[in-house]
């Protein structure tokens, strides 16, 4: 008996990592998500955002294996729901940094959002984006072996890719961060808490306006 591989070939094997390393280094709504956390809170902010965003990716590669992108395909008030939430949510974020911005905030202590909702944040950022579930069903079956389950050779190719822009994530989370300190100031902080609430309010109207297509 013998093992069913989980990935293809090495030529499409090969393409599919070179073409999700050029995706995931192409800015989109959980990138914005994780640099403004981490201008705004600082890298610790960013990289449990990276966590977060990584994790919603990942149920919607999940989601696309198994078949709900096709839901998606044919249900318009599915997709329209889901996208709707999600661009609520995106513009609910923005409106509490926005309100938090007006509080006046000593400079020795710097406003913190605890870790566990920073979290879930990048979590429902990404999970409410059914774009990236039609993305996943659209990308994936170009490198499907048809010796393989398509199934269960989506899902570990779909982890791959979350994988994959995880790392890049965390490099635009780290070099972020590292501007953080800037912010720190009572004037800056504002400035910059304003600018994130700005970026996130400006997020959800793109992706309540965007077309049907698209990428994470």
């Amino acid at each position: 008996m013998t093992m069913t591989p989980l990935f293809p070939a090495w030529p499409p094997f090969s393409a599919f990592l070179l073409a999700s390393l050029v995706l995931a280094v192409t800015p989109g709504p959980g990138v914005l998500y994780i640099v403004t956390r981490s201008l705004v809170q600082g890298r610790r902010s960013g990289l449990v955002s990276v966590a977060g965003v990584a994790l919603g990716n990942l149920g919607n590669a999940l989601a696309a294996s198994v078949g709900l992108a096709a839901l998606f395909a044919v249900s318009s008030v599915a997709f329209t729901v889901i996208k709707y939430a999600g661009a609520l949510y995106l513009i609910y974020l923005g409106v509490q940094m926005l309100r938090a911005s007006q509080a006046e905030i000593p400079a020795a202590v710097p406003q913190t959002t605890s870790l566990r909702r920073i979290f879930r944040d990048g979590f429902l950022v990404a999970l409410l984006n059914p774009k990236t579930t039609i993305f996943f069903a659209a990308f994936l079956p170009q490198f499907l072996s048809p010796e393989a389950r398509p199934a269960f050779q989506g899902m570990a190719l779909g982890s791959l890719f979350v994988a994959i822009a995880a790392v890049t994530d965390s490099a635009y989370a780290l070099a972020a961060g590292a501007a953080a300190p800037v912010l720190r100031s009572r004037v800056a902080g504002r400035v910059g808490r304003r600018l994130g609430g700005g970026v996130f309010i400006g997020l959800g109207v793109f992706t309540a306006l965007a077309g049907s297509r698209g990428t994470k």
